[in-house]
């Protein structure tokens, strides 16, 4: 050792024996005061970081929307100033913003113009809804609504197909107002008689690819359209065209109120699963305007890779909005029977599902996207969708030379996976988008469709997909779910159906595995861990504060947590 050295050494050690002796408590998150006081400090807290290096805190700060410090309630108070606002947090519960994984922005807020059928428990209880919506409803004016599931219903109705209604009924309530009514999944809509005279479907209109119109025995519509028939529907025929203004003044109104619910949940960024440059557009003059609180990160339906490569926004408006992903639906939905099997259906041998886009163009769509710079990301539920799938990654890494772990390219929902698939996410790369709150609300009816082999094997697979190096991801799926976190949190890490039941338990997620699936493990499959997902010096100040800690309370009690806070950029956009 040099006599610089050694000198150096020594004037080091005598300051932190006088840190230590001064009572000084040194992390590494704690930064100087650097730079002017800070904008906002949350206090008194008790936070959980997910940050390796400081996992636990008592208080941050934050300037110009990034976190600067955090460490105890005595070394942040030093960055305080005049300006600062300080919220005394009282010992609540705070942490990384929640980052919804999949989710339909826009679909939250045109649920909430029309009929809301999410919580309804049975087929007439909700024709009594649209038999009061025509009431003040114009002549003519369509009916709307989304929500409702067949299986939730505390009883078949007496006529049926399948167990679904026929529209006779429907016609009763509303013989003149055309009505449309969304399954809760989004992968099937039930109407009645005048909306299919007004679409011109009878009996010999023919099923299109990847859809079924849903007959009687006699070849009759019922009135349901399963996957791609719903598009058959002619919503709005017959009523007046809107004026651009209107039309404006409506797309307006959709994101505001989809804004307003998820930032009251907690939501401080939202993955939206599918939607064209239209709505890009839409948000990017709400965010000009400084109408919009939550980040969005959007996956685009469809385009070229002209438009893809014109289109693609990475962070526009102080990381308001990025636009680097493609959506491509594989197959339906488990509970319509829409979901594409490997073997059939245990509750109807003749049905293997449905394949709603054929399997050359979702090649053809992955490479164009790749050539783009953009993730892809592919809507698939059932095993032989997930196999299909994972064939066309897998064969698109070898074509162009890529390691799948790096493009981390995502299969939304991998609900139903055969076993031999499982290993395949992990060693492809592949990001297993999955909402927790799916697993319970399904189970119900999970066996009756697949039989008890097939479900334990591969229904909702966390641990599994885990073990195999997967990363996993939550979120719920609004409008298909309530895109409450703390609802999905609480199902991802007890599996407990609204009986009671326990959904085969051992593949359910530890209290900080869930936290991070909801929160890093969502910003990693959107290539912004840099950004967010902890709070970690440097980052972005998105916070959520709630009443309870949800990492530590009983089970019983973690659906009591209330948001107190949901905190975006430095700003409180939305207080209890």
């Amino acid at each position: 050792m040099t006599t610089t050295t050694r000198f150096t050494f020594f004037v080091t050690s005598a300051l932190l024996m006088i840190c230590v002796a001064a009572g000084v408590q040194l992390t590494s998150q704690t930064a100087a005061p650097q730079g002017g006081p800070a904008d906002l400090i949350l206090r008194n807290g008790r936070f959980v970081t997910l940050d390796e290096k400081t996992p636990q805190a008592q208080a941050l700060a934050s300037r110009n929307g990034r976190i600067v410090a955090i460490g105890s309630d005595a070394e942040i108070a030093r960055l305080a100033g005049p300006g600062t606002q300080t919220i005394d947090l009282n010992g609540q519960f705070a942490m990384p913003g929640f980052i919804e994984g999949h989710g339909h922005f826009t679909g939250i807020g045109q649920a909430k113009l029309g009929l809301e059928l999410l919580n309804t428990k049975s087929w007439e209880e909700i024709l009594s809804l649209v038999a009061q919506a025509v009431e003040k409803a114009r002549p003519g004016q369509w009916i709307v609504g989304r929500g409702w599931h067949q299986e939730k219903w505390s009883s078949t109705p007496a006529d049926n197909v399948e167990g679904f209604p026929l529209h006779a009924a429907l016609d009763k309530v509303s013989p003149n107002n055309p009505v449309i009514l969304t399954h809760a999944s989004g992968h099937a809509s039930f109407v009645n008689g005048k909306a299919l005279e007004l679409s011109k479907i009878t009996k010999d209109t023919p099923n299109p690819s990847g859809g079924e119109i849903l007959k009687d025995k006699d070849g009759n519509p019922t009135g349901l359209m399963r996957e791609t028939a719903s598009r058959l529907v002619r919503t709005g025929a017959g009523e007046p065209t809107p004026t651009p203004e209107e039309a404006e003044a409506r797309n307006a109104k959709i994101l505001e109120l989809a804004d307003r619910e998820v930032i009251g949940k907690g939501i401080t960024s939202f993955q939206d699963a599918g939607s064209g440059f239209d709505v890009v557009s839409q948000v990017k003059r709400a965010i000009d305007a400084g109408r919009m609180n939550v980040r969005l990160w959007m996956m685009i339906r469809g385009g070229t890779a002209e438009t893809l490569k014109s289109g693609r926004v990475i962070g526009y408006g102080n990381n308001m909005l990025t636009v680097r992903a493609i959506k491509i639906t594989a197959d339906g939905a488990l509970g319509s029977r829409g979901a594409w099997l490997l073997e059939p259906y245990s509750d109807k041998a003749d049905s293997t599902g449905l394949a709603t886009t054929p399997v050359e163009s979702m090649r053809t769509q992955a490479q164009t996207a790749l050539e783009a710079g953009y993730q892809v990301c592919i809507h698939a539920i059932g095993d032989r969708a997930n196999r299909e799938v994972l064939n066309i990654y897998e064969e698109a890494f070898k074509k162009n030379g890529k390691n799948g772990k790096d493009l981390r390219w995502r299969v939304e929902h991998a609900q139903h996976l055969n076993g031999a698939d499982i290993p395949r996410f992990g060693q492809l790369g592949v990001i297993a988008a999955m909402q927790g709150i799916h697993c319970t609300s399904d189970a119900p009816w999970v066996e009756p469709r697949l039989g008890a082999k097939r479900a334990e094997e591969g229904a909702y697979v966390w641990q599994k997909l885990m073990k195999s190096g997967a990363v996993v991801t939550n979120g719920t799926d609004a409008p298909v779910e309530d895109v409450d976190p703390i609802a999905s949190y609480y199902a991802t890490v007890t599996r407990k159906t609204a009986k009671g039941d326990v959904f085969y338990g051992d593949q359910k997620m530890s209290r900080i595995e869930a936290l991070r699936s909801y929160t890093i493990n969502n910003a990693f499959a959107a290539f912004e861990e840099n950004e967010k997902g902890t709070l970690s010096v440097g980052k972005l100040t998105d916070v959520t504060v709630l009443t309870k800690d949800i990492t530590t309370v009983p089970d019983d009690q973690i659906k009591t947590a209330k948001v107190a806070y949901t905190i975006v950029g430095g700003k409180v956009v939305f207080k209890q």
